[in-house]
């Protein structure tokens, strides 16, 4: 089965082609700098780059796939959650590619195609040209990447990002229960609204994550939310609260490079024990022996490290999607699909529409 999948849920336009559970490109184009200036991401100049860029980022992922409209078995793009506007771009496009070539097209749910993105792997990257001639947010690897599910065992699934925090049992491929999520800010969002704060650019995550590697994350105790409660559920909004006023409170410590990392350590340390701490307790109550965790937070090297750790003491295998793999890509959009056409899952009609928030069930 060779297929090709659209992503467009927020601001990065990708595609992908996808043979036998081998990604055989993975073209990701970003818009970071263009939504920079604002301060975060404006949906119409989002669905406008879409609309440019879609195009030359689909030749180029079939061009480096070696592959030929006509030799697509399948097409598939995300369907949900994201930007209304900006989904549209990419599902009516891969609509109109199934419908040209009578093809079967398959609407996939971005946040379940996470869970899978910890089973796909590949060699250190390479660096490569973009096809739009600007800088692309993924480069292609030197080797294939490929989806390895031979040792597929029931997991709890951290998703981090800057719209979602979930936690998630993965009973068995295809099979999933939420077992509680975000009910305000989520953790990448309140890296970069406390980032802000500090002055720091858009999108602040990585740079806190940075700036953390300086600093000392027990110089300023900021609150934990809900880490000593029994559910499953996470809220970053109180810790936003807290560091607006610590900030309004100490007018010159911003003024000082020192305690700037050093209050990058300690928002950074606050979030990370709320979400591994919550995430490990979720496994033992559960009885899973595996953990992965993925979505763009994920990249944030104090979080990895940390998980690591936690995992390791604990006697949890760990699986940590790639960082390449984090972001919003149409690898895992495109190997999550073909897995459900393997499964002989039902095919939706090309009438259907986006689910912009389309929650996983």
């Amino acid at each position: 089965m060779t297929l090709l999948a659209i992503e467009t849920s927020c601001d990065e336009t990708s595609a992908a082609v996808v043979r036998d559970g081998k990604v055989l490109s993975n073209v990701v184009f970003s818009q970071i700098k263009l939504h920079a200036e604002y301060g975060g991401v404006v949906p119409e100049l989002a669905a406008r780059e879409h609309l440019k860029n879609l195009l030359p980022v689909a030749q180029a992922a079939l061009s480096e796939a070696g592959i030929s409209p006509v030799q697509l078995d399948a097409v598939a793009a995300t369907q949900g959650p994201g930007l209304g506007i900006a989904l549209l771009i990419g599902f009516k496009a891969a609509q109109a590619v199934a419908f040209a070539l009578d093809k079967p097209f398959m609407g996939i749910n971005h946040h379940e195609a996470h869970l899978y993105s910890p089973w796909i792997h590949s060699v250190p990257e390479v660096a490569s040209p973009s096809p739009l001639g600007g800088e692309r947010a993924g480069e292609r690897d030197e080797l294939l990447p490929f989806a390895d599910f031979t040792d597929f065992q029931p997991n709890l699934s951290l998703i981090v990002s800057g719209g979602h925090t979930m936690l998630v049992l993965v009973e068995s491929e295809l099979k999933h229960r939420v077992l509680g999520g975000t009910i305000d800010d989520a953790a990448g969002e309140c890296f970069d609204k406390t980032g802000k704060l500090m002055g720091l650019a858009y999108p602040a995550g990585p740079a806190i994550d940075q700036l953390a590697e300086q600093g000392n994350p027990k110089a300023y105790d900021f609150p934990r939310p809900l880490l000593h409660d029994a559910n499953d559920d996470f809220s970053f909004s109180g810790l936003k609260t807290s560091v607006r006023y610590f900030i309004r409170d100490h007018p010159t410590l911003l003024d000082d490079q020192k305690q700037i990392c050093d209050l990058c350590a300690s928002v950074q340390a606050a979030i990370v024990e709320v979400l591994v701490k919550k995430t490990i307790r979720a496994a033992k109550r559960e009885g899973v022996r595996c953990i992965t965790a993925s979505g763009g937070v994920t990249c944030n090297r104090g979080l990895r490290a940390e998980l690591e750790r936690a995992c390791k003491s604990n006697g949890f295998a760990l699986r940590l999607a790639e960082k390449n793999l984090c972001t919003d890509n149409a690898a895992m959009i495109g190997i999550l699909a073909e897995r459900k056409l393997m499964a002989k899952a039902p095919l939706p009609a090309l009438s259907e529409e986006i689910q912009p928030g389309w929650q996983l069930a």
